[in-house]
């Protein structure tokens, strides 16, 4: 049976997040099923580079599945395409990899983005694609107490109580904060990360950015690894997967 790597784009507002879950639509899902007729019949087991959460989006979302049928890519690509229908979940292109290649543990890297509006209307273009933050930010300082947070840590300040990862350590390869017109944006990239670890960061960075704490505050809070003094958990809407890093990459078409 051959084995293909997806890249996948989705919004991810109306699923429950990647993984399948007892209730409710998630992205897992409709791939799964969009792809049974490949695999006669039965949906395939596909397996994620990241388990995004409830509501968060995804440009580069890449997994992996085995089909029954050996066909082109392209025709993989369009054959799932014409089925994820009406969910706004796409295959943007696919590729034939090794028998022993994994979406999840071959990645070597993942990268997100996060955008607050920061503006005092609300949003109507941007519903459930940003945070909205009504009082100006202070993006610098935001990005200055970002840069402390840099390098291999414990991040236990920095996770979700529900975390089921067996270390907390992880290596910050980048968290950038800028302002950009009316968003302050993060990019954030690290090999792996933990639950709700960017969402917490940013929700933490937010405090600086207000005013309310100093920026020596999130370093104070990672040292201290108590998760119950950081700040708020962002909500998922500004949250997208804009990278999943591999080398060699597939030969995508």
């Amino acid at each position: 049976m051959p084995r293909y790597a997806l890249h996948l784009e989705y919004d991810g507002a109306t699923f429950v997040g990647w993984q399948r879950q007892v209730a409710g639509l998630s992205v897992q899902q409709v791939l799964e099923e969009a792809a049974a007729p490949l695999n006669r019949g039965e949906p395939p087991l596909a397996t994620a580079a990241g388990r995004t959460d409830a509501g968060v989006h995804a440009e580069c979302q890449v997994a992996d599945l085995h089909l029954a049928l050996d066909l082109p890519p392209e025709r993989v690509r369009d054959a799932i395409n014409s089925r994820t229908l009406p969910h706004p979940v796409v295959v943007v292109a696919a590729a034939r990899v090794a028998e022993d290649w994994s979406a999840r543990f071959s990645c070597i890297g993942r990268a997100y983005r996060y955008r607050i509006l920061n503006r005092p209307s609300r949003p109507a273009l941007e519903m459930r694609r940003a945070w909205h933050v009504k009082r100006r930010l202070d993006a610098g300082a935001m990005h200055e107490a970002a840069q402390a947070l840099l390098g291999r840590h414990d991040f236990s300040a920095f996770r979700a109580a529900s975390c089921q990862a067996k270390s907390a350590l992880r290596t910050l390869d980048r968290l950038d904060v800028a302002r950009l017109g009316e968003e302050v944006v993060f990019t954030v990239e690290a090999r792996s990360f933990l639950h709700h670890q960017v969402r917490n960061l940013v929700g933490t960075l937010a405090e600086v950015g207000l005013g309310r704490r100093p920026v020596t505050w999130p370093r104070a809070l990672l040292d201290g690894r108590d998760r119950r003094r950081s700040g708020q958990t962002a909500p998922p809407d500004g949250l997208v997967l804009t990278r999943a890093r591999y080398a060699p990459e597939p030969d995508w078409t």
